[in-house]
């Protein structure tokens, strides 16, 4: 039996990543590691410290001891202190937003990104055009922040939550090809939010856990 350690900074992601597990993985052993003061320090601070650094390096590493064959890093804010950790330890580091930036990048070129928080907004447009970068291909990002959106969904407001969220993919609509959602708990409104633009949306959990099973599927052998 595979083991995956998946990471976060937060708690409302991980049951959902444990059902498209169950349906994708389903022979796979699951353990969660979750800080969820992380995503509270980073956005404290307006960027990631030296010591929101150390703490997921060392969940790096306590991935490692508790035996991971791949860990997965679940939360896009922190992708650029996943490609640290690629270098500190043996054990493949899947990051939850790659293979969806990939696809984007390789049929777009106007990319809309939204995102609920500027601490993921600014990593997701860094990592479409690193992306770009490597294929040689230049592309148009087009942000939109959906102001107040996170601080619903914390006060348990969830229909906010997704309004602001709509509206903010129909002012993108206009200007781009296609939608990526920085976050993976916007995953869940990913078909609503291309039949309300009629755009392809781009969402990362599914696509996480899939880029899982390839990694897993190389490490056995299999094509």
């Amino acid at each position: 039996m595979s083991t995956v350690v998946a990471i976060y900074t937060g708690a409302g992601l991980a049951e959902p990543l444990k059902a498209v597990f169950n349906e994708l993985l389903p022979e796979c052993r699951l353990v969660n590691i979750i800080d969820d003061g992380l995503i509270h320090d980073i956005n404290r601070t307006g960027s990631i410290s030296s010591a929101v650094t150390r703490r997921l390096t060392r969940y790096y590493e306590n991935a490692v001891e508790m035996g991971a064959d791949v860990i997965l890093n679940t939360c896009s804010s922190v992708g650029e202190v996943a490609d640290l950790g690629r270098k500190l330890v043996d054990v493949p580091i899947v990051k939850i937003d790659e293979a969806m930036v990939e696809e984007a990048v390789r049929r777009f070129d106007r990319i809309g990104v939204i995102a609920t928080l500027q601490s993921t907004l600014e990593p997701t447009k860094r990592l479409i055009l690193r992306k770009a970068e490597e294929v040689g291909k230049p592309v148009v990002i087009v942000d939109g922040l959906a102001d107040g959106a996170y601080q619903a969904l914390i006060r348990g407001q969830a229909d906010v939550h997704d309004e602001r969220i709509g509206n903010t993919a129909l002012q993108l609509a206009n200007e781009v090809d296609a939608i990526v959602l920085a976050q993976g708990s916007m995953a869940r409104m990913q078909d609503a939010l291309a039949q309300r633009t009629g755009l392809p949306v781009f969402s990362s959990l599914r696509a996480g856990v899939e880029a899982v099973r390839a990694v897993l599927n190389r490490q056995a052998g299999m094509p």
